[in-house]
């Protein structure tokens, strides 16, 4: 099985990083077989991308599904409003759904869930995408492009992995504007440059595509940088990113 249908099987499978209903989704419930073995991406090779990709993939593997629009650009009186991911028609019961979807990596620091770029947060992230984004489908703007299309359902879904410091003695959180965090996608460990001697074992690089579903190449380790955050996997299989010690400050 190569990283592509690695990744299938992981898109299917992983739950959301929010454990709470509705408007959070996962893909548990769908009858969606595996992505065939012959398949291939040759879209934008960015892990977003690449995430997109699949998980509609999933919808056009799910006979009870069909897709109606997908990445539609919204703007109003010249200004952009944003992008939808997915408008999609539940056969089952003949209703339109808004799912917006997106694959995050999150390290804990001070009691905020920081990207590994220091750039992103989980808090701001999750307003944007619970105030902004599926709101989308009900304003005006989408009802003037789209008349015919009522949607009658919005759904998030949020997969990746959430990431302590080991090393630290600081409180994990269990919840985001308060909605419970899924403690089983809180498995990843993060560190400063200073801390990596700390590790006690060799570090494995993942590109990309293997940020969520790691490595099975131990031939070639990675140092540890002063300079830029690493993502790596031991050969136990546990996830590390090791960030410089300016982090988060640095905003690399």
């Amino acid at each position: 099985m190569d990283n592509l249908q690695k990744f299938d099987h992981w898109v299917r499978s992983a739950p959301n990083l929010i454990a709470s209903e509705a408007p959070f989704s996962d893909f548990s419930s769908f009858d969606t077989k595996a992505i065939s073995r012959d398949a291939k991406y040759q879209g934008n090779s960015r892990l977003g991308f690449l995430y997109q990709h699949l998980c509609s993939e999933v919808f056009k593997r799910d006979a009870n599904y069909e897709i109606k629009l997908e990445e539609v650009q919204l703007s109003e009186n010249g200004r952009t409003l944003g992008a939808i991911d997915l408008i999609v028609d539940n056969l089952t019961c003949h209703q339109l759904e808004h799912w917006e979807v997106a694959i995050k990596f999150y390290l804990l620091k001070d009691g905020i869930w920081y990207g590994p770029n220091a750039h992103d947060q989980l808090d701001k992230k999750l307003d944007r995408m619970l105030n902004h984004q599926l709101n989308m489908s009900s304003s005006e703007a989408f009802q003037h492009a789209y008349p015919s299309l009522a949607v009658t359902s919005q759904h998030l879904l949020m997969q990746g992995r959430l990431y302590t410091n080991p090393f630290s003695n600081e409180q994990i959180p269990d919840q985001c504007l308060g909605y419970p965090l899924n403690p089983s996608q809180i498995n990843g460990n993060w560190c400063y440059y200073h801390q990596a001697v700390k590790i006690g074992q060799s570090l494995f690089p993942l590109s990309k595509p293997q940020w969520a579903i790691g490595t099975d190449d131990f031939s070639q380790p990675i140092e540890p940088s002063s300079e830029r955050f690493i993502h790596a996997q031991t050969e136990d299989g546990q996830f590390w990113f090791v960030v410089p010690d300016s982090w988060p400050n640095n905003k690399s």
